[in-house]
């Protein structure tokens, strides 16, 4: 049987750049042919994208890996390599995408939502691209970037318009299954449901909302007792809270006091979902004790409802009252037009020790001296150029680069000079 898997761990590897080319046009009656080496392919990327056909991440617990194909390389003949294809991930609506430190990098809420977890290695450009008047047979090309790769934290925050909050075996999963299709396990006995059910309630006059049956709360949650955290992580999305009280006479607490709990644990977390849309309904009235017959409220708390999922008693009522609170909040919250793609922030270069030298890291800088023979003088110029229009040697003299300081680039090794570094 499928689990419901609300957090994992992501492995994206993006492809690799293909090389570019050092090839020379060869033709009858053309003695010395000009450079004609094609560009190598780009690597592909790795796109997480929401989708309403996923409901868990159950399908990276055991297989987290992800990787784009890589580009081809280039080829004589102004021949360009293949671009790699592009691999799109599927999670579900509601993902919040982090990385290893725990910083939230994207929030694909709605279907379409995309996130750029990686990004492949650009080609390399073939010896044509070098061409100039002052270099007319350059003997040199780029070799392919290497692609983007992160571990990735994935964590699920279910979207519902309606949440069920309450304690343990207050008759939530009874309530879901009554209101709506769903068929989660029902127990007598507390913590039942381990993982959060979805159920759609549908009107006969077409409004439809999800109800989710949260795990019960217990006190002490919002610290992350009896897997707190994991459980009201759920709740943050949902537009209307649906507290279940138990009225039943074998209660641990008076319904006065369960409700003071579940809403100093939902504060405690989270603060403003205590200005959320709320209905306060109280559970298994089958089983109440009440003098009146049945009829009365229970002292020191306040009902919208009083219901018993197992008689069918009011359960026709909440259904409307949650469908209401539903609108209102949904008219407060209008859902945006299109969907969001989330792009890294790139980032140029940083200059750092390295024992006595220094370390110049970040693919700016690494691109500019990716070129396939640094040993020759005219690829080894082209790198120099390329650093220089980026800054680089301005970067190192401000971060206190000496004369003769050795300085590594990517696979370039040189000895730092100050020339015009601070004109």
């Amino acid at each position: 049987m499928a689990q419901f898997v609300d957090e994992s761990n992501l492995h994206a590897k993006a492809g690799d750049g293909g090389a570019g080319a050092v090839a020379f046009r060869r033709e009858a009656h053309v003695a010395k042919g000009g450079p004609d080496g094609g560009d190598g392919g780009s690597g592909g990327d790795v796109w997480l994208v929401a989708d309403h056909n996923v409901a868990s991440l159950l399908a990276f617990r055991d297989h987290p890996f992800r990787r784009a194909t890589d580009g081809t390389h280039g080829s004589g003949k102004g021949r360009h390599g293949r671009s790699g294809e592009d691999v799109e991930v599927a999670v579900p609506e509601g993902t919040v995408v982090r990385d290893r430190d725990g910083e939230v990098l994207a929030d694909l809420v709605h279907v379409g939502d995309r996130y750029l977890a990686a990004q492949g290695g650009r080609g390399g450009r073939g010896n044509a691209r070098f061409l100039s008047n002052r270099r007319r047979a350059p003997a040199f090309a780029e070799q392919g970037e290497e692609g983007e790769e992160h571990w990735l934290r994935l964590e699920l925050k279910l979207l519902a318009d309606v949440a069920l909050v309450g304690f343990p075996n207050v008759g939530k999963s009874t309530l879901i299954s009554a209101i709506s299709a769903a068929k989660p396990k029902i127990a007598d006995y507390p913590f039942t449901t381990l993982e959060p059910n979805l159920g759609v309630v549908r009107l006969d006059d077409g409004v439809e909302y999800v109800v989710a049956d949260i795990p019960g709360l217990i006190e002490g949650a919002a610290e992350g007792r009896g897997l707190g955290h994991q459980f009201l992580r759920h709740i943050e999305r949902a537009r209307v809270l649906c507290i279940l009280l138990d009225l039943a006479p074998m209660a641990e607490r008076p319904p006065a006091e369960q409700l003071e709990v579940l809403l100093a644990e939902l504060g405690a977390y989270q603060p403003d979902l205590l200005d959320r849309e709320r209905v306060v309904v109280g559970s298994r009235a089958d089983l109440a004790e009440v003098a009146t017959g049945g009829a009365a409220a229970p002292p020191g708390v306040e009902l919208d409802l009083r219901l018993s999922a197992v008689t069918g008693e009011s359960v026709p009522q909440l259904r409307g009252r949650l469908a209401q609170a539903v609108g209102r909040a949904r008219a407060a919250l209008p859902e945006p037009s299109q969907f969001v793609v989330y792009r890294p922030v790139s980032e140029g270069y940083t200059v750092e020790r390295e024992g006595g030298g220094w370390v110049v890291e970040g693919r700016e800088a690494v691109r500019a001296v990716n070129l396939s023979d640094l040993t020759r003088h005219d690829a080894l110029e082209e790198a120099q150029r390329r650093l220089k229009r980026l800054g680089v040697d301005r970067a190192l003299a401000r971060a206190g680069a000496q004369p003769g300081d050795r300085v590594r680039i990517g696979g370039l090794v040189f000895d730092y000079e100050d020339e015009d570094a601070l004109r």
